[in-house]
């Protein structure tokens, strides 16, 4: 048998590094720390974040996303990419209004613990089916209603820069979909540019390396059940639950549970320094598992390894990223954030609405959401979700008790047939309906 050549350096580096592959990576970073950028930054804002903070917020992020989606995929040969939760951050930007950070931490380490316990045990199938996909669903738009409408908001201060953010979004979406959000940030950074919006914050982007700080944890009642539960459930429901079936569409059957637990671990140990959510990525994820990333499936992982890389780099420069989004101004952090989630909450709202049995519970939960009403000084996500159970279990219970009562009790005959016209003894219809 005539032993193999050695491969030199140039087939070595095009074998780790094919160019469709390091393009699909180096897209996926963009696309996904473009989009929802903005939304992190009010997060962050929400918790009382300094330049300092924010900057060392990139840095545990970039670090949790390239460290997570590296070794997942060298591990199991499969592209898997894992994002930041931008649901979850929209759900902070509220939530945590009034919080300190350390209590901000405090509820970003029980997300993550219950996503780790999730992947360990093995029951995140049975923890998401305890709650109705519909009202999962409803709760997200309700949450990122205000940036929704916060796009529409910020045309009536400065309609040149929105307006055309907008605009050109629309126009990517109906020729590269894919690249909507990435066109309208450059649209907006033009218009803004051409309009003086910068003013002198242009002058406060620093090119320094980010430092990590660390905020000690501290546990409020308060926050870990209006922004640390809600937070879970968001990200396991509109970041994991589609993050998964993403690689099965794909082909790609990998364990959920090693997924989970890592990206959980990893969350709870860079919680401290900014971590907020760390979940599987869906829309992202799914530039690296196409045939655009390669023609061989099998070699997809690359893909992903190289988003990893650029996670890194992200990591690295969290300090320059920082300053950058602090200096952004309002209408182009408002018009990002807008554009950035229409397809999120147009996907929520269809699918809250999409089941008719729990339609009304799923609309309760979208508008108590939605208020922001604070009662006992926990935030409208909880209060939301808790008005849907409740409206779905009443709604549940009249619906059995009916199914349970004999067909005559059902229409309203009882034992005496009730007769319509005269002679005919042709029922008038079930009285239990409204004006019956």
């Amino acid at each position: 048998m005539t032993p193999s050549s050695p491969r030199g350096p140039a087939a070595l580096i095009r074998a780790a590094a094919p160019p469709s592959a390091v393009a699909a990576g180096l897209v996926t970073v963009l696309v996904g720390v473009t989009s929802s950028a903005a939304v992190v930054l009010s997060a962050a804002r929400a918790a009382g974040a300094g330049p300092a903070e924010l900057a060392s917020w990139m840095l545990a992020l970039g670090v949790g996303l390239g460290a997570t989606t590296i070794g997942l995929s060298l591990r199991f040969r499969v592209p898997v990419v894992t994002a930041w939760s931008t649901p979850g951050a929209a759900l902070l930007a509220t939530g945590l209004t009034g919080a300190s950070m350390g209590e901000a931490v405090g509820a970003f380490l029980l997300s993550a613990v219950l996503i780790l316990i999730s992947g360990v045990t093995g029951w995140f199938a049975r923890a998401m089916a305890s709650i109705p996909v519909s009202l999962a669903a409803a709760l997200l738009a309700g949450v990122l209603m205000e940036f929704g409408t916060g796009l529409f908001r910020a045309m009536h201060g400065d309609f040149a820069v929105t307006f055309t953010m907008f605009a050109g979004y629309l126009v990517a979406r109906r020729v590269r979909p894919r690249y909507a959000v990435l066109v309208a940030l450059l649209v907006g950074i033009a218009a803004t540019t051409a309009t003086g919006g910068w003013g002198g914050a242009a002058g406060h982007i620093r090119f320094t390396p980010a430092a990590p700080v660390f905020t000690a944890p501290r546990f409020d009642w308060q926050t870990l059940v209006g922004a640390g539960l809600p937070l879970y459930v968001v990200t396991m429901a509109s970041q994991n639950l589609p993050g998964v079936a993403v690689l099965r569409n794909d082909g790609y059957d990998v364990p959920v549970s090693p997924l989970l637990g890592w990206t959980g671990a990893a969350n709870a140990v860079l919680a401290p320094f900014g971590a907020f959510a760390l979940n599987l990525a869906a829309i992202s994820a799914a530039i690296c598992t196409g045939p655009e990333a390669h023609p061989d499936r099998e070699r997809r992982y690359l893909a992903a390894v190289w988003a990893g890389v650029f996670y890194l780099c992200v990591a690295l420069f969290g300090g320059t990223i920082g300053s950058l989004l602090t200096a952004m101004p309002r209408a182009l952090v408002l018009g990002t954030a807008g554009v950035g989630l229409l397809g999120t909450i147009g996907g929520s709202l269809h699918g809250a609405l999409a089941d008719d049995r729990d339609r009304e519970a799923a609309v309760v939960t979208f508008l108590a959401t939605a208020s922001g009403v604070t009662l006992l000084g926990v935030g409208s996500a909880f209060w939301g979700l808790l008005a849907g159970v409740f409206t779905m279990l009443v709604a549940r219970a009249g619906q059995r008790r009916r199914e349970a009562q004999p067909v005559g009790f059902a229409h309203g005959r009882g034992t005496e047939p009730t007769t319509g016209t005269a002679g005919t003894g042709a029922t008038t219809g079930p009285p239990d309906r409204l004006g019956a």
